[in-house]
């Protein structure tokens, strides 16, 4: 079942509440924790709240601070996207989401409401923050003033911005149509959409349409007189009471507003004698204009009636207030249960519940962005915190990676070099990293150091390696650090910033070596592409690999994809698809897959493949129309070192993906390589991946 869902509207005014309000309702029905979140909202008043957030929060007895439920607020976004943050915008409402996802069954995420400054930016700010967070949408579009062609072709828009993007959308809704128009909305709805997608439309209803007299009055910055307890009245029509009482009745309609300058005792007094006349109809209020009050006389008139509507006084004149109510878009608030009721019933009454329940039930996510990747991986390495060893331990990047990560709390830290020179150098950067929070070993100086030796020299005797030589190799940082791995002083060790791939892996593979199931030791690269995560593999270890070894390293690669939350579709790439190619090097690779469909026919594999088709559904389907891989491979593994290497970093440079890795699979404990060109982003994320492969997974 999909942990959360994710409503959007298409302009603004679509009535987004009744559909929200609605699912709260329906998923209430489905499991007994239901969490609401709002990434962005419209700026607030200090010391005040978002009315919607708690409207929600209050009626349904959502156990959530207001605060925790949402993320920003309009002008901080604009602000930081003025900024090039984006990132940071994105990183921020992923965090706030998981918090609320790891308290309750499902969450209801609602989107902006396309009002103020920044609008024209926020159809793409849904479509991505749906995207990041991997939860499917309901559309919502308004269709009042539009054509049949216009609202169709608007919400077919909408749900095809949100496909491209790969975000899956459950229900189309088209709000406030004209009763008469409903089938025909929904008839023409199904025809432009898929099937599987479904549409629901909701006819105009005014008692949601108009706006209550507590509305009103905050709108105006009105000053309640009587009648607190019915300010949730709705206002229907509205009216100006100017002429004489015996015309001005005639005006009365249900639900009607009364507007009057404050010193009209004769419109005050005959509305609300209409109002408890059986002759008229029921008033929702009286708006008295230009900051007059009624004589004494007439307040004490008023405040001896036994059922008085809602009165309030407003400062402006009867011209302007009149204009002002005419442009008061209504809302819900906690305590108007009858709006709320109303929503709910609407809902439930036009759109196809049980269908929407069935698809949020069965709704699988399709890969995963890269921010949530990066976010599951420190979430994953903070659950059980592992000890990391960092060979290269006066390098500047490997500092501020260290920096970072303590800040974070994800590991422990170790970093081996001469302690002063790493203290004089944490000084230099100004890196306000306090040496107490890490330790820091000099290998020659260590208490281990012998112990260590003595060791090695019982591990590697057999290849002629002495204690002297033991104590030499010792000295070195990849030894060093190897060993605290091996001997359980450190459960994983990151280098390579400094030194060769063949330095840091020879010790990993002449004392950890392999587990027993594996013969080959090989490299994944997880690449951040903008909207999803691949593995790359192998690209960092072995230069020509037979098509035994080749079945090996899909096998791992397929355990890491999975251990690290990637369904693994693997395509074995080559210079042609399907049966079509000869060759010595295609035929290594179709050898590998039938390999591998023997080992594991659990597996979804293809190959030989080319790129194009693994990536792309539509050459994909002309070239294998049958594979189950073909335009959707998630786990690619490259024949050879020379393909694997040059191709990742031509998509790294050309698309701007992230690549984290080379991450090893194969060894009996964690050891992982870096490039020398590597960044500090780059260890960060080495050193969690290491921290997670360090869990046993």
């Amino acid at each position: 079942m999909s942990k959360a869902i994710y409503i959007a509207t298409t302009e603004p005014n679509s009535g987004k509440s009744i559909v929200s309000l609605g699912l709260m309702q329906l998923l209430l029905g489905k499991t007994a924790k239901v969490g609401y979140f709002r990434p962005i909202i419209d700026d607030f008043e200090k010391n005040n709240v978002d009315d919607h957030i708690d409207t929600i929060l209050k009626h349904f007895e959502v156990d959530q601070k207001f605060e925790d439920a949402y993320a920003y607020t309009r002008s901080q976004v604009v602000q930081l996207k003025n900024l090039d943050k984006d990132d940071e915008i994105i990183g921020k409402i992923i965090n706030k989401y998981k918090a609320i996802e790891d308290r309750f069954d499902i969450v209801l995420v609602e989107g902006t409401d396309f009002s103020g400054e920044g609008a024209i930016i926020e159809w793409d700010i849904n479509v991505l923050i749906a995207k990041n967070l991997g939860i499917p949408a309901v559309i919502i579009a308004n269709g009042k003033g539009k054509t049949l062609q216009e609202l169709v072709g608007n919400i077919y828009m909408a749900y095809d911005s949100f496909r491209e993007k790969g975000v899956e959308v459950l229900l189309t809704v088209a709000n406030k149509v004209q009763p008469e128009n409903v089938d025909l909305v929904v008839s023409g709805l199904k025809k432009k959409l898929p099937e599987k997608v479904l549409v629901a439309a909701i006819p105009l209803n005014p008692i949601l349409g108009n706006p209550t007299v507590k509305e009103i009055a905050q709108k105006l910055s009105g000053k309640i007189l009587f009648g607190e307890d019915f300010i949730n009245n709705q206002a229907g029509e509205f009216s100006v009471g100017a002429m004489q009482l015996r015309n001005y009745l005639t005006h009365l309609k249900k639900d009607s507003l009364v507007i009057t300058p404050g010193d009209r005792a004769d419109i005050i007094l005959g509305a609300l004698q209409a109002n408890i006349s059986s002759n008229y109809p029921n008033l929702s209020g009286i708006v008295l204009t230009g900051g007059l009050l009624p004589e004494e006389s007439i307040i004490k008139l008023i405040e001896g009636l036994s059922d008085i509507i809602p009165i309030i006084s407003v400062a402006d004149g009867t011209f302007s207030v009149t204009n002002r109510i005419g442009t008061i878009k209504p809302r819900i608030y906690a305590e108007n249960k009858e709006k709320i009721t109303t929503s709910i019933q609407e809902f439930e009454k036009y759109v196809p519940i049980n269908e929407l329940a069935e698809r949020l039930i069965t709704f699988k996510a399709e890969g995963i962005t890269p921010r949530m990747f990066q976010y599951n991986l420190l979430k994953r390495a903070k659950s059980a915190k592992k000890h990391i060893v960092l060979p290269e331990g006066a390098d500047e990047r490997i500092l501020l990676a260290t920096k970072k990560l303590i800040d974070t709390n994800a590991v422990t830290i170790t970093l081996l070099g001469d302690p002063e020179q790493i203290k004089t150098k944490i000084a230099e950067l100004d890196l306000n990293l306090d040496s107490s929070s890490i330790n820091i070993i000099d290998p020659k100086s260590s208490s281990n150091f012998l112990d260590y030796a003595n060791t090695l020299y019982e591990l590697r005797k057999n290849k002629n390696v002495n204690l002297a030589m033991a104590k030499d190799l010792m000295e070195d940082v990849s030894y060093f650090g190897t060993m605290m791995v091996y001997k359980g002083h450190a459960d994983g060790m990151v280098s390579g910033a400094v030194h060769t791939t063949q330095h840091t892996i020879r010790p990993a593979l002449q004392f950890i070596k392999t587990r027993p199931e594996v013969s080959i030791v090989s490299s994944v690269f997880f690449m951040c592409l903008p909207n999803r995560v691949t593995i790359f593999g192998d690209c960092a270890i072995n230069p020509n690999p037979t098509a035994e070894q080749l079945a090996e390293i899909a096998i791992s690669s397929a355990a890491s994809s999975t251990a690290f939350g990637i369904e693994p579709k693997i395509a074995m790439l080559s210079y042609s698809s399907g049966a079509s190619g000869v060759g010595e090097d295609v035929d290594r690779v179709r050898k590998a897959t039938e390999i591998i469909k023997m080992k594991r026919p659990d597996l979804k594999v293809e190959g030989p493949i080319q790129y194009d088709a693994a990536v792309d559904m539509n050459v994909g389907k002309s070239k294998l129309p049958d594979s189950e891989v073909a335009g959707q491979a998630s786990v690619f593994i490259f024949p050879d070192l020379n393909t694997g290497n040059n191709t990742y970093k031509a998509v790294q440079r050309e698309t701007g993906a992230l690549a984290i890795g080379p991450m090893l699979q194969g060894l009996n404990k964690p050891v992982n390589d870096l490039s020398r060109g590597c960044t500090v982003d780059d260890i960060f994320n080495t050193v969690v991946i290491t921290a997670i492969q360090a869990q046993g997974l």
